[in-house]
């Protein structure tokens, strides 16, 4: 009797467990996908205002023609690209581009001057920093739920309910590996 009372409470912990573990599958693949959610609408509202700054800057340096067509090429892979490793490649092109569009602005003292033109570099940069957070947010939710599907025993419940690993979100601009040069 003492048996199956232990026999019957094991079984009863291990399916216990197994439920604990499936619903946190569950709830960190929701934060995996609201996180992505937030990191595109981010990203989104950045290729809103990509348009306005090539306009601005076009009124002062209409000649810089390569710039404007390369900055809307890349924003528009950029729009297209869907899974996370395409949208990393995407956006490293796209910021390249950005930069370009930058170093022709520095060019143009009225521009830099310019009042629009200031405030629409101000709403870049704060979008930029959101779109780091949020990117941060993404990879560490993801690392989480990664780990888990990994990690025994909740492997089990992974390969067996089809919770697969999910990708990071990396940006990788060239420099940024780069050894840095000090020069006197």
């Amino acid at each position: 009797m003492a048996f199956l009372f232990f026999l019957v409470g094991t079984i009863g912990f291990i399916i216990l467990f197994g439920i604990i573990i499936y619903n946190r599958f569950v709830r960190l693949r929701f934060t995996v996908r609201s996180s992505w959610s937030d990191i595109d609408v981010l990203l989104k509202k950045r290729y809103n205002l990509v348009p306005n700054l090539v306009e601005t800057v076009k009124g002062y340096a209409s000649h810089e023609r390569a710039v404007f067509e390369n900055v809307t090429e890349a924003r528009a892979k950029a729009m297209q690209a869907s899974s996370p490793a395409e949208k990393a490649q995407a956006e490293n092109i796209f910021r390249e581009t950005l930069k370009s569009l930058f170093a022709v602005a520095e060019a143009y003292p009225d521009l830099k001057a310019s009042i629009q033109f200031s405030q629409l570099q101000t709403q870049l940069q704060q979008v930029e920093d959101s779109i780091e957070y949020a990117r941060r947010y993404y990879n560490a939710v993801v690392r989480d739920y990664n780990t888990m599907t990994e990690a025994f025993p909740s492997n089990l419940i992974a390969g067996q309910f089809g919770f697969t690993k999910e990708e990071f979100f990396e940006l990788e601009a060239p420099a940024e590996r780069e050894p840095v040069q000090v020069k006197f």
